[in-house]
């Protein structure tokens, strides 16, 4: 697996992929600000073909590789695996719901 997986061809760290998902829900939520319509950002259900990778060493861990569309023929020996992941969106400090709004191409950077 790990000769698949160590060429990082097709793949993308789990928690990279919850990273570029916080950032996209961080600019849906700043284009919310003063907005006339608003939607209430409820459960995000996330469904990823994964990959997994182990490290043999001392304090070894296991790492989760989201597998690219497209990509999942060419890992398919390694074990991949459907997960679907239940996220619940909050803001830091708030007990309000977070809300989105606004035109994306409008935010983009």
């Amino acid at each position: 697996m790990v000769g698949v997986l160590g060429k990082r061809r097709g793949v993308i760290e789990l928690a990279h992929v919850i990273n570029d998902l916080r950032e996209e829900l961080e600019r849906a939520t700043g284009a919310a600000e003063g907005a006339t319509l608003k939607f209430e950002l409820g459960t995000i259900e996330l469904e990823v073909s994964v990959a997994l990778e182990r490290s043999g060493n001392t304090g070894a861990k296991v790492r989760f590789w989201v597998v690219e569309s497209g990509a999942e023929a060419a890992v398919a020996h390694t074990g991949t695996q459907r997960i679907t992941l239940s996220l619940k969106p909050t803001i830091a400090g708030s007990v309000n719901p977070p809300y989105v709004s606004g035109n994306a191409e409008a935010h983009e950077r």
